[in-house]
This record gives structure tokens, sequence and C-alpha cells, in this order.
């Protein structure tokens, strides 16, 4: 058992408030709050979305949603940002448990139940659990593959399960609101990776967070890969930021992926200088540095052919693409959110 930073209360009416930030998403937020108003849960509910700018179509889907359903409140978000709209559901929630949902997620009948039961029986602050990616078309399946193996993202517990217990973080979260009024709520600052660093404050105030397998989270890939390099960019980005200001707090794989695009990299630029030796005939020793980038791509057709198997050609394909999509796109933010220019980026992308 963790060390019980709140004591366990034995109702399981216990009011819940579903929060969820919304942006330029109409594609995916009418079966993410469907599957909000299919839990199993007894207790008082209510589903706050935070709406921030959006040009889509997303501010009339979810005034309809609001119209037809009495338990669906629509707050502005005028930052637009996901820590903002979080924010600003917690601050008008009306009940003591806050699940977080993303609009690309889709809960299962009965995670709430499950969550309020873990809640009490842990004493935690917050408890979540996998992570579960499913695509629909090849290149979506493929990206979900890739965030379910340990050579796509790194190997979470919540990406690819394990032991239930205490840990890091864990996906979305179920959470006192108590527990998230002590910390101080999400850093509006941080605008990916807010969840890890909330979780950092939870630890560090005693909290405990706990993950669970029992909880399992649909999630839908981005279905293009543009989105995708663009959303693997901005993650890497601010988690080189996390890791710049929060040096004890990370572990040695988040620096996997930026290493291994500085290394190929200097093996092209290497190689390249290889080349030019041959052209001036002189021994072309440096070609030797195209050794790194081709052992990348070997240990991405290795991979492949381990993961992606028995799934069919194209998702297979896919794999070959998606999965230096992930590592590069997520390095190359990972490095220069190190170096300190996330803010730049972050206000000429608006990521």
């Amino acid at each position: 058992m963790p060390d019980q930073h709140h004591q366990a209360t034995p109702s399981s009416l216990v009011g819940v408030s579903y929060v969820m930030p919304v942006l330029n998403d109409v594609t995916h937020v009418r079966a993410a709050v469907e599957s909000i108003l299919a839990q199993d849960y007894d207790g008082p509910v209510e589903v706050l979305i935070a709406l921030g700018p959006s040009i889509d179509g997303t501010a009339e889907l979810v005034a309809d949603l609001a119209e037809r359903h009495p338990d669906v409140r629509v707050l502005e978000n005028e930052v637009g940002s996901t820590p903002a709209g979080l924010n600003i559901g917690i601050r008008a929630a009306r009940h003591p448990v806050v699940v977080r949902v993303d609009s690309h997620s889709m809960l299962p009948t009965d995670y709430a139940r499950i969550a309020v039961e873990t809640l009490e029986r842990t004493g935690a602050d917050n408890v979540g659990g996998i992570m579960d990616a499913r695509g629909e078309t090849s290149f979506e399946r493929a990206v979900a593959l890739a965030y379910t193996t340990r050579v796509g993202l790194g190997g979470s517990a919540f990406h690819v399960g394990g032991a239930e217990g205490p840990a890091d973080t864990v996906y979305l979260g179920v959470f006192r609101r108590s527990a998230l009024e002590r910390v101080g709520l999400f850093d509006e600052t941080i605008k990916r990776g807010q969840d890890w660093e909330l979780n950092r404050r939870l630890r560090e105030t005693g909290g405990t967070v706990w993950f669970t397998p029992a909880l399992g989270v649909t999630y839908r890939p981005r279905s293009t890969v543009e989105r995708l390099a663009r959303q693997m960019f901005s993650t890497g980005l601010w988690r080189g930021e996390l890791a710049r200001r929060f040096p004890a707090s990370n572990g040695l794989r988040y620096f996997v992926p930026p290493v291994m695009v500085l290394g190929v990299l200097l093996g092209i630029l290497v190689g390249i200088g290889g080349i030019v030796q041959a052209a001036m005939d002189f021994a072309p020793w440096l070609l030797v540095g195209f050794a790194v980038p081709a052992v990348y791509a070997l240990f991405v057709v290795v991979a492949t052919f381990v993961y992606a198997r028995g799934r069919g050609a194209r998702t297979a394909a896919w794999f070959l693409v998606v999965l230096p999509c992930i590592h590069v796109s997520w390095g190359i933010g990972f490095v220069l959110g190190y170096l300190s220019l996330t803010s730049n980026i972050a206000k000429h992308t608006g990521r």
C-alpha cells in the first residue's frame, strides 16, 4: 500500500466532474462526450468542456451537445491551451473528484466507477491507467502500434501496461480536486507534458500517483504523417524544456531519441566528408560515418519485422515511416527545448 496522503472515503457515490479541453477537434469530440455520458457510474456527474477558439465547427458541436444534455456545460477558454482549459474546468467543478478527459479519447463504460473505487482503496491523489491507442486506417494502426511498443514511445507503463502500483505519472488521470488545489492546479506555462509536471508536484507534497491496468482509455492517433510529426515535435520540445527545468526527475529513456538524432546527423555529415575525400583522391575513411544511419535504418527494419509482422502489409509499410517520424520529430524537438528555445518556437508555431 502507498503512503496515504488522504484517508479513503467510504462512499462510492462521490460526485465526479469530467473536464475536457477542446480546440479545433470537431472529428472526435462527439464520440468522447458520448463515452462520458455512457458511464455506468451512479454518483452525481457533470461534464465540463473548456472550449478554445475554434474555427472548424467544434464550437457549434459542443453547443449542441450542451443543449441536448443537461449535465454538459461549455466553458470559454480564451487562451486555448490544454493546461488553461484544464484549470478553467477544475475551478468550475462542483464535485470532489475530477476526471481528466482528452477529446481524442473514449472512456470505457466502467472507467469512472473503477477509478473512484481505486481512489478510495489506495488513498491516492491521482489514479490512471493505459492509453489504449487504436487506429482505423492502416496509417493510424501503425501509429497505434508504435505508441504501444517499447521501440515507439519508450515503454512507459501507461503505454505498454504493467503491474498496479505507485507511478511517476499516468495517462490522463482521475484526481481528488483537493489535491489539485493543494499544488496549485496545472502549470499554464507548460503546454505539453503538464501531466508529468503536475504529478511530480503531487508526489513531492506527499501524495501518491497510482497506476492500474484496470483502467484503459481508447485513444485515436493522428491521421497523417504531418499531424503526427507536429504532435511529436511539440511533445519533444516540451519534454526537453522539462528535462532542463527538472534535471533530477528525468529518466535516461527521454534522452535516447535526441542522442539518436544527433548521432545520425553527425554520421551523415562525417559520411559526406568521406565522399569529398574520395572526390579528392584521398582515402575515404570518413565514409564510416554512414554506418550510424545504416544501423538506425536496420533497427527500424528489424523493429518492423518484430512488431508489425502479421498486422497487414500496409500497416507494416506505414510502420517503417511512423517509427522514424516519431523518433526524429520528438528528438529534434527535445534538443531545441533543452536548449531553451521552447518559448520562441511555441510563440511562432502555436505549440
